[in-house]
């Protein structure tokens, strides 16, 4: 949004020097773009512009002096304009002034400015080129919030959500006999981090990846914590809160998937709990997100978290109406998740998150997403905004167990869905199925080399000591089978995780454990592995890779 200066009042005649020329022009906080696909806006620019230099009364040798640059990201040839005060900075274009500005030069700088403008890609269609916007993605440990250690024992919490997200599906209308969930003991340590450009001017931020989530939402600045690396909505000109009329925060019908409420200061505010017990809440907002340098979403609906339990944001990419994918109209989306093997070195394992077409996708091969009527809308745990996929089957070192493919699918209430989450850590199976998993590698490994009565967390129960590669010998692979064919292949190092003290656990869990109704797939079993959703036709596709180098 851009300021509108109040009228500047009219110096006396005079030289007073470009500094204090510069000096009066800044107190009249002059313009700035907020979005470069609109040559309406250079108009709008330099007609305020012009307006506060004329009481100024600037000389005609005191001229533009535009540089004629790009900073494009598809490396073709394109143009914009920048100028050298900072004033105007914006992520591809900037145009401020030296204070040297010639009024007589207006009309070519617009028309100049226009017809750079019209040359630059649209918004929606990316250069012919490329077909699609790369970001790194880090495979990482999360980071805990700096605000943890000021959050007060009484802090107030709101009730968890009836249709979380990420990781639980609470039942939103349960039956007597049904089985409320509770928060479970477990916490996710690694995480799938990209870091987006957010605000005017960009401010990057970290974000966790998680298609089983709607919201999405980021780390605000609390005034009271003034060196977070947290976003600080003072900073840009299109942030903007909702209000409690706005009609997602007063739904005519109760919308559980995204709790709201009103906050004292008559503002949109929601609450959420997760499975693992990451807290997020905060107020609903209006931001704009760049993609490139001249790309950028429109204003999307984002949480602005002033407390919460992790120091990364949400980016919410799975089906619902308020997620990242739906409010930018993405109709496909791509992920790389590089392998956790050498944690130990220096930096961070990188893979990629692609927006639009995948270059690798010609072997693919595509599994399609499970669809649910109208009919479906009150079962208790089916989540019909996740990516749920048709399971098949598993088989652990080329034993195919003995599980009906009714587990892998919702039953009467929902539960038994299967999704493939990136926001999930390991990967987590119903009753019935994670029992079989269980009593096949407790048979290969033998009992007398399992951890008696431990559970790291209270989720990943059958773990051992000593030296594992015996471990992952006498295991090997595992194998999810889908409809159509379509494999994931976790390799026998994937199937165990180091969890400290020497100690090894299998990276299958118990959903029961976990506290959820699903089976998960979680991004432990998708490295080195493309996975992508193809949200125009509904249907997920998988592809090998080495990861580290497709970026």
């Amino acid at each position: 949004m851009n300021v509108v200066p109040p009228t500047p009042p009219v110096h006396p005649a005079g030289n007073i020097g470009a500094s204090g020329l510069f000096e009066r022009f800044q107190r009249f906080r002059p313009p700035t773009f907020t979005s470069i696909d609109r040559p309406k806006e250079a108009e709008y620019w330099l007609d305020r512009i012009s307006k506060i230099l004329k009481p100024l009364r600037c000389t005609e040798v005191e001229q533009v002096e535009p540089v004629y640059s790009i900073s494009n990201p598809y490396k073709t040839p394109t143009k914009s304009l920048r100028a050298p005060s900072p004033r105007f900075a914006h992520p591809s274009i900037s145009l401020s002034l030296s204070l040297s500005l010639s009024l007589s030069l207006m009309a070519s700088l617009l028309l100049f400015l226009t017809l750079s403008l019209l040359s630059l890609p649209s918004l929606s269609s990316p250069s012919p080129s490329k077909t699609h916007l790369s970001f790194p993605l880090f495979s990482i440990p999360l980071s805990p919030s700096p605000l943890i250690a000021s959050l007060s024992s009484n802090t107030p919490k709101t009730q968890i959500p009836r249709n979380p997200s990420p990781i639980s599906k609470i039942p939103q209308n349960p039956s007597p006999n049904s089985k409320i969930p509770t928060i479970s003991r477990f916490k996710y340590t690694m995480a799938l981090v990209l870091s987006l450009p957010i605000g005017t001017p960009p401010q990057s931020q970290p974000m966790v990846l998680d298609t089983g989530s709607q919201l999405s939402w980021i780390q605000c600045k609390p005034k009271r914590l003034p060196k977070t690396p947290s976003f600080d909505p003072s900073l840009s000109s299109t942030f903007s809160l909702l209000p409690c009329n706005t009609p997602l925060c007063k739904p005519r019908i109760p919308d559980f998937s995204i709790p709201t409420s009103c906050d004292s200061n008559r503002l949109c505010h929601y609450s959420y709990f997760y499975a693992d017990g990451t807290l997020a809440e905060g107020n609903l907002v209006k931001e704009k997100i760049s993609l490139t340098n001249y790309q950028s979403t429109p204003p999307i609906i984002l949480g602005c978290s002033r407390d919460a339990s992790s120091a990364e944001g949400i980016l919410g990419m799975n089906l619902g109406r308020l997620s990242f994918t739906s409010q930018a109209k993405i109709q496909k989306f791509s992920y790389c998740v590089p392998s956790r093997r050498n944690l130990t070195q220096r930096s961070p394992p990188v893979g990629s998150f692609l927006i639009g077409d995948n270059p690798y996708s010609g072997g693919f091969k595509y599994v399609d997403l499970m669809r649910f009527g109208a009919g479906t809308d009150n079962l208790p745990y089916l989540d019909k905004l996740a990516y749920t996929v048709g399971m098949e089957g598993i088989r652990i070192a080329g034993r195919r167990l003995n599980i009906s493919r009714a587990v892998f699918r919702p039953d009467s209430g929902g539960a038994g869905q299967t999704m493939i989450d990136s926001g999930t850590e390991f990967t987590f199976l119903v009753e019935e199925a994670y029992n079989k998993v269980k009593q096949e590698v407790v048979r290969l490994v033998g009992p007398t080399r399992l951890k008696s009565g431990y559970a790291y967390a209270g989720a990943l129960d059958v773990c051992v000591d000593g030296n594992v590669a015996v471990i992952e010998r006498l295991v090997g692979e595992m194998v999810l089978e889908m409809e159509r064919g379509v494999e994931i292949v976790v390799g026998k190092e994937q199937m165990w995780v180091p969890v400290g003290g020497g100690v090894t656990c299998l990276s299958v869990g118990s959903s029961q454990m976990l506290g959820v109704e699903s089976n998960i797939i979680g991004n432990f079993h998708q490295q080195n592995l493309w996975v992508e959703f193809d949200v125009l036709n509904r249907k997920v596709g998988f592809g090998k890779a080495d990861c580290s180098k497709v970026v």
